[in-house]
């Protein structure tokens, strides 16, 4: 019988089939359908630190700075006394989760700054969840924000939090760093016990004729897939965090890419946004089927067996990958 089990943040998995923070974890019946269709974990949707900090001196700082010129700035943040569930409202959200379900539950934290976070990781702790992932959704838009300022900033916040709460914590980051594997061997160093690669960042759009910048919200493709590949392949077996490939999931073979590369888990939402919660049904007979025909007995038998770990110099391989992509092209000519 094949086994599709596997270990993340230090739980037992029957399957790499996560469901990612997002909508669809916000009821309670969506984590039931989850759990019935194949997810062996849930992250829920995320806590905001804008709600954590709603009433603080702090946030008020923050969103009051520049408005003297700029009369609308107040307006780009939503009303957070009413977004999605408040903080207290989170916490029984946790609770119910857990009760209804025998699957991991993860809770998530999404903001840039310790702030209330050390106080909430706690109570989510404390409401029952198995682990928390922080979705550090930071884009650092002052020119004088140095690059290692930000790194500093991500490392400080993974070690408070990981310092202040008993179950593992997971750190989700997005992709555009100078030199990501120094800094997932850094959070790997202040207590990270995964990295999820990577955050999705929402790019707003430019409506024409009202003149203004409007929120856009693009579902992901298979095609994203690639570049948390290629990072989760030359990190596999450098760190001792796990890693878990989110954004670009979609098909069996999608999964089971991320595993050969080195994940422990493929996370979702997007797919199941597409075509519903019933889809994880799907993507675990695909994986099946797979591995079945190609007589692979356990998903722990490929979890890295295609990374660069055995490369000695990756930046060398991935030149030539380069330069025989560019070299392969052929400019076809249209008919007349």
């Amino acid at each position: 019988m094949i086994d599709l089990s596997t270990s993340y943040l230090g739980l037992h998995l029957v399957s790499p089939l996560v469901a990612s923070a997002g909508p669809l974890c916000e009821e309670v019946d969506n984590i039931r359908r989850m759990e019935d269709a194949g997810a062996a974990a849930v992250v829920l949707h995320s806590l905001f630190e804008e709600q954590i900090d709603l009433e603080s001196s702090h946030l008020d700082r923050y969103l009051s700075h520049g408005t003297e010129s700029y009369a609308e700035s107040l307006t780009y943040f939503p009303d957070m006394a009413s977004y999605r569930l408040g903080p207290d409202a989170y916490l029984e959200h946790v609770r119910r989760a857990k009760a209804a379900v025998q699957i991991p539950v993860i809770g998530s934290l999404n903001g840039v700054s310790t702030g209330g976070w050390i106080e909430y990781a706690r109570k989510i702790e404390q409401a029952g969840a198995d682990a928390i992932e922080l979705n550090v959704y930071y884009i650092p838009t002052d020119p004088k924000m140095t690059g290692s300022r930000v790194e500093q900033m991500y490392v400080d916040l993974v070690r408070d939090v990981s310092e202040s709460v008993h179950i593992p914590v997971a750190v989700k980051l997005g992709h555009a760093w100078t030199a990501l594997g120094n800094v997932a061997e850094r959070l790997d160093g202040a207590g990270a016990d995964a990295l999820v690669l990577f955050n999705r960042f929402y790019l707003p759009d430019f409506d024409l004729e009202s003149l203004e910048v409007v929120p856009q919200l693009t579902l992901s493709s298979s095609f994203e897939l690639l570049v948390r590949l290629h990072w989760v392949a030359i990190l596999f077996g450098h760190i001792r965090a796990d890693l878990a490939v989110t954004g670009g999931v979609h098909t069996g073979q999608d999964v089971l890419k991320a595993m050969m590369a080195g994940a422990r888990v493929s996370m979702m939402t997007s797919a199941l946004l597409k075509r519903g919660i019933g889809h994880l049904g799907q993507v675990r007979r695909e994986v099946l089927a797979w591995m079945e025909s190609h007589e692979y007995e356990s998903i722990r038998q490929m979890q890295g067996s295609m990374s660069y770990r055995s490369v000695r110099e990756p930046s060398a391989f991935e030149r030539a990958n380069y330069m025989k992509v560019l070299s392969s092209y052929v400019l076809r000519q249209p008919r007349a």
